[in-house]
């Protein structure tokens, strides 16, 4: 099982909002007209190029039926439905075990530096061999670096039982990857095109969550309930106080909780924020950063 992973900072010390957002500056939005950064990963004989080629429509890329014929993350200019999208084709990621050859071992690495760039990602998995160690791994990496992720199970057409295949998946992202709780999943196959039409509205979809902004009265209002909802806990008696919340960045969303005890909130708790934000603010699919403050005392230093 992949851990839920922590994607929160905790700091003992006095802070304010207006050092939360020096600290937290987002970065320079970009050009409306630059474009979206598009990587498609995923292990090796996943299908990935093939499914660049039915994109643009053209046999750009190399493609067969042997593992590892793409050694470099290779980049494709395209437009869809007159946006412009870079898609990046990468390497198979495989276990790292089994990574010994030096040029695989630099592909991998090109895979890795891929994902960096992109911002949304879609994690390219087979249907006849779904959700293996290494495709949690993957998505791990990627909800890590805080990109946006589209989950596409590949070779749709050569399962029996679609109905029953697809509540499995669901299921067990469900389970293993709450950390993207709610990424989108689109079930196709790239050498036929079935399906595959699906897949960039999610892309799209992914990529204006990844971007969203919440106002901050609408936060601390939504917090105010929360609180009411379910109190933090009160270590040794005494109730833990949840002061005041900003999203200082956006891509991925990220928001900074100022509190009288930042330190002693428990994991638990946080997890119940974080799907909070999920359900009120339809922030499913990306990466939720959680940055813990402890609340400046305004008395502090006053006889």
């Amino acid at each position: 099982m992949v851990e839920w992973p922590s994607q929160v900072t905790r700091r003992p010390e006095d802070g304010g909002a207006a050092e939360a957002d020096e600290e937290f500056e987002e970065r320079e939005e970009a050009p409306p007209d630059r474009p979206l950064r598009l990587a498609i990963v995923g292990r090796p004989n996943a299908g990935k190029s093939t499914l660049i080629n039915t994109l643009i429509g053209s046999d750009r890329l190399l493609t067969g039926p042997e593992a590892g014929i793409t050694r470099d993350a290779i980049a494709v200019d395209w437009e869809w439905q007159g946006r412009k999208v870079t898609l990046w084709d990468t390497a198979g990621m495989r276990r790292r075990a089994r990574v010994i050859d030096k040029l695989e071992k630099l592909s991998v690495g090109d895979a890795l530096r891929a994902i960096r760039f992109a911002e949304v990602v879609v994690l390219l998995i087979d249907a006849t061999q779904p959700l293996e160690k290494q495709d949690l791994q993957i998505a791990h990496m990627v909800a890590e670096e805080g990109r946006g992720l589209v989950l596409a199970v590949n070779k749709w057409d050569l399962v029996d039982e679609p109905g029953r295949q697809l509540r499995d998946i669901k299921a067990e992202v469900q389970s293993q990857l709450s950390q993207v709780s709610g990424v989108a999943i689109v079930a196709m196959s790239a050498l036929s095109g079935r399906g595959v039409d699906k897949l960039m509205p999610a892309v799209f979809e992914t990529f204006r969550i990844w971007n969203r902004r919440v106002p901050t009265a609408k936060l601390n209002r939504w917090l105010e309930e929360q609180v009411e909802r379910h109190p933090p806990p009160a270590p040794g008696g005494r109730r833990i106080k949840l002061r005041y919340m900003t999203q200082a960045n956006a891509r991925p969303p990220s928001f900074v909780l100022f509190s009288s005890s930042a330190a002693e909130l428990p994991e638990s708790y946080l997890r119940y924020l974080v799907n909070g934000l999920r359900e009120a603010f339809d922030l499913w699919g990306t990466p939720i950063r959680m940055h813990l403050r402890k609340a400046r005392n305004p008395y502090a230093g006053r006889k």
